[in-house]
């Protein structure tokens, strides 16, 4: 994975799809040339989404490039927790 600063990084978390697919869209106008789409657990079918929202109906040449997928150890109420992770790659 190329460096990536933390303004080109989305974090998916519990709004509506639509803001990030906002704030996907501002910062490729901002000039980005890529944009990382992140979400850990539940939320990760929200990350694609809003990835598949940006391809088809906002920015039709943006390429899905690195997609990558893991398990992170979380501490929670009952211990240690593991949550899927999903990171995917948008360039244009």
């Amino acid at each position: 994975m190329t460096s990536n600063s933390n303004d080109s990084v989305i974090f998916v978390g519990d709004k509506q799809p639509m803001s990030y697919v906002l704030a996907v869209i501002t910062q490729f106008q901002k000039g980005a040339k890529e944009v990382f789409v992140k979400a850990r657990g539940r939320l990760t079918s929200r990350a694609i989404d809003v990835v598949e929202i940006v391809k088809n109906k906002f920015i039709k040449d943006v390429k899905i490039g690195e997609v990558k997928i893991s398990t992170e150890q979380m501490k929670g109420e009952k211990g240690d927790v593991n949550v899927s992770v999903i990171s995917i790659s948008l360039t244009k």
